[in-house]
């Protein structure tokens, strides 16, 4: 930890039960969080890219979802039990959206 500590008289000015790794002491900084719309454009775009194709079977292979009840659509801001990151996989011009369950 001497890397860290270094320019400062010890691991206390920047650690400690009470103040968690990272608050340094007499060196205060203010972060601006923007939730407000317009978002910026990292919020904005999906988690993963995906080209044209893949996003109109996606959204083919999630309709047919919800139409079955499998799935169902939440707005916005709603908190839900299970999440997953899901991506389209192709064979024979075939698309099959794949799930990562862990």
């Amino acid at each position: 930890m001497s890397c860290l500590c270094s320019g400062f008289e010890s691991q206390a000015d920047i650690a400690s039960d009470n103040e968690p790794l990272g608050a340094i002491k007499h060196h205060e900084v203010e972060i601006m969080l923007n939730v407000e719309r317009p978002y910026p454009q990292l919020l904005r775009r999906g988690a993963y890219p995906a080209s044209p194709r893949d996003r109109e079977a996606l959204e083919s292979h999630i309709n047919e979802l919800i139409n079955l009840r499998v799935l169902r659509k939440f707005v916005h801001n709603v908190e839900v039990e299970v999440t997953t990151p899901v991506i389209i996989t192709w064979n024979n011009d075939k698309s099959r959206m794949v799930g990562f369950l862990r």
